[in-house]
């Protein structure tokens, strides 16, 4: 017997239904619709840090090892009220490895709008990021989000190694064909070889060095 989770009393919410509760929702896998911003980061600060940080002038990224972050999905009110206190949040970044089967895949889509949706109910600004694993993900990873806005890619990892790199390019190109936005907020590297393209066409890049290469250069 099919039944409807909202309906039950006494039940453990174990697919976090709470966070959707007032969702509309888009494309055949029904990710949650996320509303246009239109507000660009003057700083970043990672999940894991931002929750002992008392300089909140600045925007929460989740461009870290899922690990940690994982703990914003089992209890994201645990957080609320931290993540209130920064100008915004750019949307969790769960992992999509190629390798990962499709239903994966969906599901890290679907858990980072589920977030994203929440957060701009109470009042969060919120960027979406833009995760894409195999070319399957290309354009489903834009279900929900609006056109003509900012959103965000995390860069770090994906240009070191051909495979990665063309896998990386061909889906920010199907990205910004699709979503036309007139900011791209880019979490590592952008090198102007593979980006300048994006400006010439009037796209506003913001660039934010990982954290790996900002300890990097302060090492040296």
């Amino acid at each position: 017997m099919s039944r409807i989770n909202s309906q039950r009393k006494n039940c453990i919410d174990v697919f976090n239904a709470f966070l959707v509760t007032l969702a509309t929702y888009a494309g055949i896998f029904e990710f949650p619709c996320i509303k246009a911003t239109y507000d660009i980061p003057n700083k970043l600060i990672s999940f894991s840090k931002c929750i002992s940080c008392k300089d909140y002038n600045q925007w929460v990224h989740f461009y870290e090892d899922d690990h940690l972050f994982e703990r914003i999905w089992r209890n994201p009110q645990k957080y609320l009220d931290i993540l209130k206190r920064y100008n915004g949040v750019i949307l969790p970044d769960f992992s999509l490895y190629r390798d990962m089967p499709l239903v994966m895949q969906l599901w890290n889509i679907y858990r980072s709008r589920a977030i994203g949706f929440w957060l701009q109910v109470n009042g969060v600004k919120v960027i979406p990021n833009l995760r894409f694993g195999d070319r399957r993900t290309y354009r489903i990873c834009c279900d929900g989000i609006e056109k003509h806005c900012v959103i965000a890619v995390g860069s770090h990892g994906n240009l070191k190694l051909v495979q990665d790199r063309e896998i990386f390019l061909k889906g920010l190109d199907v990205v910004v064909k699709r979503l036309q936005p007139t900011t791209i907020v880019i979490y590592g590297a952008a090198p102007e070889k593979y980006f300048k393209k994006y400006i010439d066409a009037g796209i506003r890049i913001v660039q934010f060095d990982s954290s790996y290469a900002t300890s990097h250069k302060e090492v040296v």
